[in-house]
């Protein structure tokens, strides 16, 4: 299974900001492009910080004049590897209370951006393609199941498997599987199983 990275989400030609670019045209870049932050570079192109709307507005409301992108931003900046999984770059964002990440690269410059805008199109993937990469990957290349002994349904992104598997360990992994496939919101877990060589005491939780 090959899952989305952030380079492959990610916006490519990044809008950036010197450090001493002023307020107004932070303003006017934020309106024009229709973007909620703006990554501030250095002159080789490294991130140094990001100005958002609500430094913008938190400065306005201040009353401290016309300041520059340097006093207004908040540093150092959060970024992103293009390499990295788009669960690693949801969790960055989640953890710094962030809504876009500079993207760069491994010179540390300047090559993207990541916004939450973005990684919500993953959970915008048809139903179709959802299901077809289950039933393609998950079942038969990735575990050699028959995916005619199994039913895959997939409704606004939540998958229901039903069907009947050889070993009952089978299942844990199949629904654990499922779950990582991209644009997945849940799983409904209504297999079953022909011999059960679950070891006594083993937790089931996944299995539901």
């Amino acid at each position: 299974m090959r899952h989305r990275t952030v380079a492959d989400l990610m916006a490519p030609t990044a809008i950036s900001v010197q450090r001493g670019t002023p307020f107004k045209e932070i303003a006017r870049l934020l309106d024009e492009f229709d973007i909620t932050a703006v990554p501030v570079v250095d002159e080789a192109e490294h991130p140094v910080g990001v100005v958002s709307e609500a430094d913008l507005l938190h400065k306005r409301v201040a009353g401290r004049g016309s300041p520059t992108a340097a006093e207004i931003m908040t540093s150092p900046a959060i970024t992103a590897a293009p390499e990295w999984s788009v669960v690693r770059a949801a969790r960055v964002m989640g953890r710094h209370s962030v809504k876009r990440l500079p993207v760069v690269d491994a010179a540390g410059r300047l090559i993207g951006v990541l916004s939450r805008r973005d990684l919500v199109q993953l959970f915008l993937r048809r139903d179709q393609s959802i299901r077809e990469e289950i039933v393609e990957d998950v079942l038969v290349r990735t575990l050699q199941l028959s995916p005619s002994a199994l039913s895959v349904e997939v409704t606004d992104g939540v998958v229901t498997l039903s069907g009947t598997v050889g070993r009952r360990m089978v299942i844990p992994v199949v629904v654990r599987l499922c779950h990582s496939v991209d644009g997945v919101v849940d799983v409904i877990n209504r297999l079953g199983y022909e011999r059960d060589d679950m070891p006594v005491g083993s937790p089931t939780a996944t299995e539901r």
